[in-house]
């Protein structure tokens, strides 16, 4: 079942926002200190290529520089991030096949805005990687 979600999701806005995410993350990759929001961009943008059957769960050993970067990628790149999971949740909302998909959006707002200090996991296993 995961796999058919994926495919459709694939089709209908994992592609796009696979591309908003590499987009942002080859901008951030451009300078050094931008590196590290760069890979997490990547990181987040092939979850959201294939997000069914991965969750995201919060790193404890993080720290005070994840909580930094968080602010840093806010300013830089995660409120677009997030408005075009908005926008993409609000147009799969309006047909009832695309609903579960929407909301697959709106669960990604998240991640999107906080990328660090988070890691993605398989749903069978949430908490193996604590």
């Amino acid at each position: 079942m995961k796999t058919i979600l994926n495919v459709i999701w694939l089709i209908l806005s994992g592609f796009w926002l696979f591309l908003g995410y590499l987009f942002a993350g080859a901008l951030l990759c451009v300078t050094i200190i931008g590196i590290p929001f760069g890979l997490a961009s990547f990181r987040i943008g092939v979850y959201a290529l294939w997000p069914f059957g991965r969750t995201t769960v919060e790193r404890r050993d993080a720290g005070a520089p994840s909580c930094v970067g968080n602010v840093l990628w806010l300013l830089l790149a995660g409120w677009w991030l997030a408005l075009a999971h908005i926008t993409t949740g609000i147009l799969l909302c309006v047909t009832i096949i695309g609903i579960p998909f929407g909301i697959a959006n709106f669960k990604l707002i998240p991640v999107s805005l906080l990328p660090l200090g988070r890691e993605i996991v398989p749903t069978d296993r949430p908490f193996a990687a604590r």
